[in-house]
């Protein structure tokens, strides 16, 4: 087991595995960032090579293309900054374990951020999509264009666990909620800046990361500048809309309350939570339908909470492993997954259908996807 050391923060990062297969893990992971720049800037290369065959007559009537192509590669190389920052020292998340850097078949250490070099692994489009999507995961948890979904997301869960543990009638800081599948740790952070005891779950390493940058070392607000839609080449209002930035964070995480009880695990969920009766709260937005097997989750989710705690969910079910051929996916109805719920043992006590909510969505785009959601609130009796 590799441990992160405990900053002033509380971030404790725990990653279970092979240490083996980890640090391969770890570092194609580490090569997706570095390699962002090189990919990105590829696609504008594509982009200005289609304008180029244009007539001269068609090029006069879009006169602007060729600086905005220059924009949108100024936009993917300060992206590319932010990302060196949210790499540097990443070998160090982990307490026990250095991971060093590999190139060209021998272990190389990277002293100086300036030279911080781009590989050309092998890399599939995933890995390559998941960095675009955690940069756009900053504008959803971390700034103040990510309001309206955070607002439709994590305020009624928030407001939920407030009336489920009002702070008149309880010791906010004896309530432990479990957030699992955290993203970029805004929930988590919400919850602990209340007075509870809160812990962020998260198997990704591309979350993982930039949940560590965030949490750990940006100190105030509005520190930094990203553009997490430069990649978007469709569906623009206005040339404009693609190069627009956002600032972050919106809150300072640093600002909890003295001697807050505020962390974050690494690793699967089924494997790191296996100790019964430990939890309070458990509080998943979209996050079931990030399983294998639900039931698992369901099951686990039993196994953990104290009796008499309680169980939030908001989310879709999309199924993230669903038309994988080599993925094992089981994929039920939302009827089949309440059902699972209630033999399970659990009382739902609330539930609402429908409601609606986006995951980083461009506000800007002429196209976005919203989901359906469901909400309940489940509660494991007390005997």
């Amino acid at each position: 087991m590799a441990e992160c050391s405990r900053d002033p923060l509380g971030l404790n990062l725990t990653e279970r595995g092979d240490f083996e297969s980890e640090e391969v893990h770890f570092q194609r992971i580490v090569n997706a960032f570095k390699f962002y720049r090189q990919h990105s800037l590829q696609r504008v290369k594509t982009a200005e090579q289609s304008y180029l065959k244009l007539s001269e007559d068609h090029k006069k009537l879009i006169v602007n293309y060729p600086e905005h192509f220059e924009n949108v590669r100024h936009c993917i190389r300060h992206n590319y900054e932010i990302i060196k920052l949210l790499v540097h020292n990443t070998e160090q998340m982990f307490e026990n374990q250095h991971y060093e850097q590999v190139e060209n078949g021998r272990h190389v250490t990277e002293n100086n951020d300036e030279t911080l070099k781009e590989k050309t692994p092998v890399l599939g489009s995933f890995d390559m999509d998941k960095v675009r999507t955690t940069l756009k995961q900053f504008s959803r948890d971390w700034s103040l264009e990510g309001k309206s979904e955070r607002d439709a997301c994590y305020k009624p869960v928030i407001e939920e666990i407030k009336q489920l543990f009002p702070m008149e009638k309880c010791n906010a800081s004896q309530v432990s909620v479990l957030v699992p599948g955290a993203g970029l740790g805004r929930l988590v952070h919400e919850i602990a800046r209340l007075g509870y005891r809160s812990q962020g779950n998260e198997w990704s390493l591309f979350m993982l990361f930039a949940s560590n940058f965030v949490l750990n070392r940006c100190k105030g607000t509005d520190c930094y500048v990203l553009y997490p839609w430069v990649h978007q080449w469709c569906n623009n209002r206005r040339l404009a809309d693609q190069i627009k930035p956002i600032k972050f964070p919106d809150v300072d995480p640093s600002n909890l309350p003295e001697n807050s009880d505020f962390s974050m695990t690494a690793g699967d969920f089924l494997e790191v939570y296996q100790e019964p009766d430990t939890w309070n709260c458990v509080a998943t937005v979209f996050f079931i339908d990030t399983a294998h097997n639900i039931i698992a989750y369901i099951q686990t989710i039993w196994k953990i909470l104290k009796p008499g705690g309680y169980w939030i969910n908001l989310g879709p079910l999309l199924y993230h492993f669903a038309d994988m051929p080599t993925e094992m996916s089981i994929e039920l109805s939302y009827e089949d997954v309440k059902e699972v719920i209630i033999k399970t043992g659990f009382k739902i006590i609330k539930e609402k259908l429908d409601v609606r909510s986006g995951y980083t969505q461009n506000p800007n785009s002429m196209m976005k996807y919203h989901y359906d959601c469901v909400y309940f609130v489940a509660q494991k009796p007390q005997s």
